[in-house]
């Protein structure tokens, strides 16, 4: 065997061992979903059990799990649509600034990004106290927008840096004005890494817990927030805290699915030039 074979090898072994680690925990978590508490805190763990899709059950039917689902379902759905196209246009004009303000601009939005969550959470909530906004959609999608621009603006720069100056150029001798050759020409060249944005976006809205605990109700409740008023000293809460989890995410995963070959394309967008 070669010494090339020997380290692609390694690798692959490196990776498998990488993937088994980090699905351990979520076939754990399986497992005590579908396990009675007894069962599932036997010692030593219990590889033989009798499975009950009573907790799933009583997540989704009777404890109106649904309802969270689709109040975390909006919250993430108008923080993409309002945050992504905030980013693009903000981050396309960065990638075309060749100025030291630009450095400075995307230093900035680094520094907020870096803030604890719980250094922003404050005054977020005095701001929905004051303006009466506490347990709406609007104040947690302005505050997940918040949160997310930063993060949007960053990646969205890294994919439009890699497209030619040269095109857009073209673009405008040909007749066309900055607005069109942005619209025409850059954004389809960025269209995988647009999409790869908008996933993020979408996944870092959809499991926020500290900006919901403290600015969503029992009408906006999400899924994360509402899983964690489970658990606690009662195993027997466990076993539905494990329901929730899982279930909560299946939405993802099956979304991540639909969306893989072009998430594949978006993150190895500009890998390869020439």
């Amino acid at each position: 065997m070669s010494r090339r074979a020997r380290m692609q090898a390694l690798l692959l072994v490196g990776l498998v061992a990488f993937t088994i680690v980090n699905l351990v925990p979520i076939l754990w978590g399986f497992l005590i979903s579908i396990k009675q508490p007894a069962d599932a805190f036997a010692i030593p763990p219990k590889l033989i059990f009798d499975p009950t899709l009573e907790f799933h059950v009583q997540v989704w039917f009777e404890r109106g799990f649904f309802g969270f689902l689709l109040n975390s379902a909006i919250i993430a759905a108008a923080t993409v649509l309002i945050s992504v196209p905030i980013g693009t246009l903000a981050s396309y004009g960065l990638a075309r600034t060749r100025t030291r303000h630009a450095s400075k601009v995307l230093f900035g939005l680094l520094v907020i990004r870096m803030f604890p969550q719980i250094l922003l959470a404050i005054p977020f909530f005095v701001m929905a106290r004051w303006l009466h906004l506490i347990d709406t959609y609007p104040m947690m999608i302005m505050a997940m927008v918040a949160m997310n621009q930063p993060f949007t603006i960053w990646l969205m720069r890294s994919f439009f840096a890699d497209v030619p100056v040269d095109l857009d150029e073209a673009a405008m001798i040909d007749g066309c004005n900055r607005w069109q050759a942005f619209t025409k020409v850059v954004l389809p060249a960025v269209r995988p890494g647009l999409g790869v944005t908008a996933l993020f976006s979408m996944l870092l809205a959809y499991n926020e817990f500290l900006f919901a605990l403290i600015l969503t109700g029992s009408h906006t409740k999400t899924l994360p927030v509402a899983i964690a008023e489970f658990g606690g000293e009662d195993i027997n809460y466990w076993s539905i805290s494990a329901a929730g989890a899982i279930g909560i995410m299946l939405p993802a995963v099956i979304f991540t699915i639909l969306v893989q070959r072009h998430l594949i394309r978006g993150l190895t967008f500009g890998a390869v030039k020439g």
